[in-house]
């Protein structure tokens, strides 16, 4: 076996896994798939997005990049113009999303690809080939995402998307160029180039807050992964100033080894969380079979409606998640806080489990709870991704079917698996060496073994 991976869609995995079918390294596979899913998952991430891949090479110590949102406004002048508020239809609930161009932080994938590829074999024109094939020669519109698009079908049809059903073939001309010029010439063109140019011109002359000072200011951060200990493992986690590693050390340590119901529901009460919203996120991993492993969560927010170039700009400065002092409150370069956790279990060294998750401030209780599923319940990956969940929001609990809580607390009981419980990709290494995924069916994830 050369590895596996387990993604948000199967044209994303796919994409990693012929990368590994290819002699890839686990980081090449990630960036492969990551840059696919930004055609294939295009409401939840993109070009214009940001995120945090944590990379563990075989016998090394892991590193973080941080290539996440980052507020704006380094040359602002006049007046900014006011976010747009839109009411998107989630379940038995509705939630606010504001956008426009007031709406959009400098963006982070084009540099995190670009970073991370040196971590890896190929060259970038490589890892983005099937990407840009897809988006030039189109993909059909899978069940997931067609539910996806209706939730945010004003968002879809403002940033340039012609298919939005299940079945339709979505072409997406625009990000295939986008796509190759990132090949071609790397990052630099997304942030002091014409690309960038483009960009914060037609934002700021829009009122928006990002300019091409933001945009050349913009860089990775590497940085020293968070640590836990598990059942004798060693987890690492996504660092500050990110909120989500923190949060899942803090319910790791609440765990006592073999956690029960009750001891679950004790340590996602730990950390105070409070925000159910939707979760624009997806996730992958990956782990090659000399042992390197690698993890990444990438979010577009809702994304902004406004793609330029082929590149969908975020919504982040328009996310009341991550202002919680009120919009605008960020000075400008702050990195914008985050729940994403990607993270990576050791055992001696050799990297066991990999995973991370989508859905917002569901995403640390997920990670945990597939985490215990494997180390302490001894589930294979799929089984513990598919494995019932619960989530913890202030004094509120919402389960699945399938579990009868342990609690006096308020319970809201779903009637079936649902994406709101996030979409953790999993992927193993058993003690006798075998390799093992777990895609999440609520988020329409896939897993590859090659």
């Amino acid at each position: 076996m050369r590895g596996a991976i387990a993604a948000g869609h199967p044209l994303t995995a796919q994409a990693g896994a012929a990368m590994l079918r290819a002699g890839g390294n686990a980081v090449d596979a990630a960036v492969a798939a990551m840059l696919t899913s930004c055609v294939t998952e295009p409401l939840l991430t993109g070009l214009g997005a940001a995120g945090y891949m944590l990379i563990a090479p075989a016998g090394e110590p892991p590193v973080l990049l941080d290539f996440s949102a980052e507020a704006p406004g380094r040359a602002a002048s006049g007046a900014r113009a006011p976010l747009d508020p839109i009411t998107v239809h989630f379940g038995d609930a509705e939630q606010e999303f504001h956008v426009g161009p007031s709406s959009v932080a400098a963006y982070g994938m084009p540099a995190g690809a670009a970073k991370a590829a040196a971590y890896g074999r190929a060259p970038l024109d490589e890892l983005v080939a099937i990407a840009a094939k897809h988006a030039r020669e189109g993909h059909r519109v899978n069940r997931f995402q067609a539910y996806v698009t209706s939730l945010l079908l004003p968002l879809a049809r403002s940033a340039g998307l012609t298919a939005f059903e299940e079945g339709e073939l979505l072409v997406q001309p625009e990000l295939a160029e986008a796509l190759d010029r990132l090949g071609r010439d790397g990052a630099a063109p997304f942030y002091t180039g014409d690309v960038a140019a483009a960009i914060a011109d037609t934002i700021t002359a829009a009122g928006g807050d990002l300019g091409r000072a933001d945009l050349a200011a913009y860089d990775v951060i590497p940085r020293e992964p968070l640590h836990a200990r598990h059942r004798g493992r060693d987890v690492h986690t996504n660092p500050p100033p990110a909120a989500g590693g923190t949060l899942l050390t803090q319910m790791l340590e609440a765990l006592p080894d073999n956690p029960s119901q009750r001891d679950l529901i004790r340590a996602m009460a730990a950390p105070k969380t409070h925000l159910n919203r939707l979760g624009s996120t997806t996730h992958i991993s990956v782990l090659d079979a000399d042992g390197t492993a690698c993890s990444v969560t990438t979010t577009n927010g809702a994304g902004s409606g406004i793609s330029i170039a082929g590149v969908h700009l975020n919504n982040m400065m328009g996310e009341e998640d991550l202002s919680p002092d009120g919009f605008f409150s960020h000075a400008p370069g702050d990195r914008l806080p985050s729940m994403m956790s990607p993270t990576v279990v050791t055992n001696d060294g050799g990297a066991e489990l990999v995973l991370g998750s989508a859905g917002s401030s569901r995403i640390c209780g997920a990670v945990l709870q597939v985490l215990v599923n494997v180390l302490d319940r001894g589930m294979p990956a799929q089984d513990a991704v598919d494995a019932p969940r619960m989530h913890l929001g202030g004094d509120h609990l919402h389960v699945e079917p399938g579990i009868r809580p342990e609690s006096e607390m308020p319970v809201t009981y779903f009637r079936a698996p649902s994406m709101f419980f996030g979409g953790c990709q999993v992927v193993e290494m058993t003690g006798s060496g075998l390799l093992r995924g777990g895609g999440d069916h609520r988020r329409g994830g896939a897993a590859v073994i090659v």
